[in-house]
């Protein structure tokens, strides 16, 4: 069967026709085998007929600019993108002091290894007081400001659409980035195709995807208490002293900015190393340029910076951010 175009439509069982996004949402599992080419048969059928549907979703795009972080997420969008539509598939990576420079890097070798074309898109969030307050919409001001850039990026690149690597399990949480996302037409395919997290990380180990185990990242931004303005020089502190860690073996980790003290959240399975490397750790986070170390006990979780603002929030009437 022909590859779909955008808006395009295709008839389902029954001779009814559908416009190509809600027959895919819709979609039994033997519709969209249809419509796709010979399948992943290594997956259970439930999560094969979500893949399907995700492959399909870019047949229907017919070209798009990836979002592109280099974690899971949008490392399965970037691959799906690139065997469907091939050279009209482009990965596009924000740069910014937001974003450690590993993640740069990596984000280009995950790209290589996939065949795919990589750009970089400069993006100037902060300059916007908007963000560099630090409120507790700053993902929805960052996002805006990558997302039309990506958009330009696009017109000029000729291609059809922006797609991010937003899964199913993101829109259960209040994220001021996806909003941002919609209001300005980013796709995002992996919630179209109902996957979620754990879906995501079971294709991409099937695949062999490098990222299939990569922990979720954050913007370096989310190391910063709400309120705590945002700048180029605290950026690089943060990140210098999360790259002295990950040169130990660390991963999924946080250091936390609180002014000259930063609060290591680490992974509970990862803690024993860091006592047991104890002064590589601190000799390494003193040299980011902060005074005093602090191990949380608690560990890393999802989101702590939103922690003490919950009740000031709720009272308020507003939400508070996504996990980072």
């Amino acid at each position: 069967m022909p590859r779909l175009r955008h808006n395009a439509t295709l008839k389902g069982l029954g001779g009814q026709w559908y416009h190509s996004t809600a027959y895919l949402r819709h979609a039994t599992y033997n519709q969209v085998m249809q419509t796709t080419t010979t399948p992943d048969l290594q997956l259970p059928t439930p999560l094969l007929a979500k893949v399907l549907r995700l492959q399909a979703l870019f047949d229907g795009f017919g070209s798009a600019l990836v979002a592109f972080s280099g974690g899971v997420d949008s490392t399965l969008v970037l691959k799906v993108g690139v065997d469907r539509l091939g050279e009209r598939c482009i990965a596009a990576t924000g740069l910014s002091a937001s974003y450690a420079p590993e993640e740069m890097t990596e984000a280009k070798a995950v790209a290589d290894q996939l065949g795919a074309r990589h750009v970089m898109a400069h993006t100037m969030e902060l300059t916007d007081p908007r963000y560099a307050d630090n409120s507790h919409q700053r993902c929805f001001f960052c996002k805006s400001e990558l997302y039309t850039k990506l958009f330009e990026l696009a017109a000029t690149l000729d291609l059809a659409t922006v797609v991010d690597g937003t899964n199913l399990d993101d829109t259960g949480d209040f994220r001021p980035g996806i909003r941002a996302g919609k209001q300005l037409g980013v796709e995002s395919p992996l919630v179209e195709a109902g996957m979620t997290k754990a879906d995501v990380r079971a294709v991409a180990k099937a695949w062999g995807l490098p990222t299939w185990d990569k922990p979720a990242a954050a913007c370096l931004s989310s190391r910063f208490a709400y309120g705590d303005p945002i700048t180029v020089e605290k950026l690089r502190k943060v990140s210098s002293a999360e790259t002295a860690l990950r040169s130990l073996g660390l991963r999924g980790f946080r250091v936390r900015h609180h002014g000259d003290i930063a609060r290591l959240e680490i992974p509970l399975d990862q803690i024993a190393t860091v006592m047991e490397r104890r002064d590589e750790v601190t000799s390494g986070v003193k040299a980011a340029g902060y005074a005093y170390v602090a191990l949380d006990l608690d560990g890393f979780r999802s989101g702590s910076m939103n922690e003490v603002l919950h009740a000031r929030v709720a009272s308020a009437g507003l939400r508070g951010s996504g996990p980072a």
